[in-house]
């Protein structure tokens, strides 16, 4: 039991890991209505980026920097690439979107390299917090979640109380009303693409030092962002936070398991081939959040809280 918890609690700090990268895209989706392919590669440049800045000035200042840095670089795709697309439909801003993401995949190639990185635990937070039984959570994992919580906390007060949340709500369905009021509404746009591609590049700085530092990191987690994003139903930020969350503790604690694929039928009543009983959970554990994506689809297209007329 003991060690369940542990792996319990590692599996939310997981989730709620994902919950920061997939915020930013949930958020650019139900602000803007894009579904940004390259908002992984901005969790990636953030990763990059706040190693470098890690390097020269400590992981304090990366946490401040890179977000800034990478969030500036989302305000100029948005203000000076996607809206001279806009006007022309969703498709031409998907395709600039996955060409974004293709070119800031070389860019990091050209200025990192193709080999990996390893970030550090700032020493502050380097250790463990607790232990059971010989199990042990860090405290890096509990500042990690604590990060994530602190953003939900803060992105519920600018949206939901805040003047400037009333302005960009307003500005989505309003937009010359706003702008009769004096609001800059393509500014604002630009503000909210800026701060989504900011909470992906936070999401790489903290995730860094768990992950390896690496070109392939934007298409590995990146997918499961977008996976998450599904789950929990395209512009919904409740959901994309439930969908973290489930996706981050059964893939957590798939990989924990002893169990056998059979040993898992056979609780159900049913039987598998001889060469697919031996297969351990541990082994299934990627294939998880697919599973889980097309099961949701299948039961239920919009996602556990997505609406039936979202950007239809």
């Amino acid at each position: 039991m003991q060690s369940f918890i542990i792996t319990l609690l590692n599996g939310l700090s997981y989730g709620l890991l994902l919950f920061m990268l997939s915020a930013g895209l949930t958020l650019i989706f139900s602000m803007l209505g894009v579904l940004n392919f390259a908002h992984a590669s901005f969790y990636m440049l953030g990763a990059y980026v706040g190693f470098s800045v890690a390097a020269r000035a400590g992981f304090w200042s990366a946490l401040v920097v890179a977000p800034l840095v990478v969030g500036l670089l989302g305000a100029a795709l948005e203000r000076w690439l996607l809206r001279r697309v806009r006007g022309h439909g969703h498709l031409p801003e998907l395709l600039l979107t996955f060409g974004a993401a293709y070119l800031l995949g070389e860019l990091v190639k050209l200025g990192w390299g193709l080999g990996p990185l390893s970030a550090r635990i700032p020493a502050a937070l380097d250790g463990p917090l607790f232990s059971l039984y010989g199990a042990v959570f860090t405290r890096y994992r509990a500042f990690m979640m604590a990060v994530s919580l602190a953003m939900l906390a803060t992105l519920v007060a600018l949206l939901r109380v805040s003047k400037t949340g009333l302005i960009v709500r307003a500005a989505l369905t309003h937009a010359q009303a706003v702008e009769a009021l004096g609001h800059n509404v393509p500014r604002v746009f630009t503000g909210v693409f800026a701060a989504g591609t900011a909470l992906a590049a936070l999401a790489g700085v903290i995730g860094a030092p768990l992950f390896v530092i690496e070109p392939a990191m934007a298409e590995s987690l990146g997918s499961i962002g977008f996976v998450v994003v599904v789950i929990g139903g395209l512009g919904s930020l409740s959901g994309a936070l439930a969908a973290s969350l489930l996706v981050g503790c059964v893939q957590t604690l798939a990989v924990a398991s002893d169990l056998s694929l059979g040993d898992v039928m056979s609780l159900a009543g049913a039987a598998l081939p001889p060469e697919w009983d031996a297969l351990t959970l541990s082994q299934l554990a990627p294939l998880l959040p697919y599973l889980l994506l097309v099961a949701v689809l299948a039961l239920r297209p919009r996602g556990l809280f997505g609406q039936r007329d979202d950007h239809a």
